[in-house]
């Protein structure tokens, strides 16, 4: 089980509102870092966002899936997420095509298939729910980081690349490698070095911090005439109209069927109301698609979020009686 520091308050007194803005303003504070950086030092984004794909993503989804402790159980929500969260990139791009040029189409087929479920989801969790509850958080979390570097990455490059040419990237992305490994080890239970993973501790807070710095960096050069109203207003609607409604409907489907308790409904209602995932961006820039675009409607959702997010949940947990 992951070892975890959490703040656990009573589903009663838990003002979600105050809660969020602690990881907001962290967020926005590293947003603003990568915009200055941008500005004052000229960095370009792109080998960031690369390294990003290519090293750190990888070995943070492995270190947490060893410290995790899959079981079949937990596998089956990560493999729940994913198929989830594919669906509704297959569903949006569908009904994208006909009003967006083929690489904002494909853009905003993968932002309807994850969210900001670890920079910003995991804080929260972390204040809402018990440590089982993080646990199987997390393990929703996974389902996510999967879709964004196998389907979602394909999506995103279809926009500007032959099918072959889509396979390919995928084929070479590291992070798929990183979680069969990940499984492996568990699965035989091989020991890892303390050194070792002590070591790999670094990796998680770094992905946090250069994943919302390449949205500051992106955003530091964009110009107002490259705002895409109808773009942003077609994510938003996804992630924070289309997402909540699934989210409530699988828990009250996993409810009837499996009685699933509280703490996993409200893992993955909260699934459902993050805001836009920071790794559209990544994602975007490493495929050459509208990275710009992709910075704003995530920095407009994160902005959102702390109005939205106890609105929702709070609305959600009482129409299941929850908490």
């Amino acid at each position: 089980m992951m070892r975890l520091s959490y703040q656990e308050i009573p589903m009663g007194e838990l003002d979600l509102g105050a809660n969020l803005l602690a990881p907001l303003w962290m967020l926005l504070a590293f947003v603003g870092l990568g915009a200055l950086c941008a500005r004052r030092l000229s960095l370009d984004p792109r080998p960031i966002a690369t390294l990003l794909i290519y090293v750190i993503a990888p070995v943070t989804v492995f270190r947490g899936l060893v410290l995790g402790g899959p079981t079949p159980a937990y596998l089956l929500l990560t493999l729940g997420v994913f198929v989830t969260a594919s669906l509704m990139c297959l569903i949006v791009g569908l009904l994208a095509r006909p009003f967006f040029p083929a690489e904002e189409a494909s853009l905003l087929a993968f932002s309807a298939g994850t969210a900001n479920t670890g920079y910003f989801g995991l804080p929260v969790a972390m204040v809402l729910l018990s440590p089982e509850g993080v646990t199987l958080y997390l393990f929703c979390l996974l389902g996510m980081n999967l879709f964004e570097f196998t389907l979602g990455f394909y999506i995103s490059a279809r926009g500007r690349f032959s099918v072959r040419d889509s396979l390919h990237k995928i084929l070479r992305l590291p992070l798929i490698y990183a979680f069969i490994a990940a499984l492996a080890i568990s699965g035989l239970t091989l020991p890892l070095p303390a050194a070792l993973m002590e070591g790999l501790e670094v990796f998680p807070p770094t992905y946090t911090l250069l994943g919302m710095m390449i949205i500051g960096m992106t955003l530091g050069r964009l110009s107002l005439k490259e705002v895409d109203p109808g773009f942003i207003a077609a994510a938003l609607a996804v992630r924070f109209g289309l997402w909540p409604l699934v989210s409530l409907g699988g828990v009250l489907l996993l409810r009837t069927t499996l009685g699933i308790g509280e703490e996993l409904a409200l893992a993955l209602l909260l699934i459902g109301v993050v805001p836009l995932a920071a790794n559209l961006v990544v994602v975007a820039m490493e495929v050459g698609s509208r990275a710009d675009k992709a910075a704003l409607a995530v920095l407009v959702s994160t902005l959102l979020a702390p109005l939205v997010m106890p609105l929702y949940l709070a609305g959600l947990r009482e129409l299941l009686a929850l908490g």
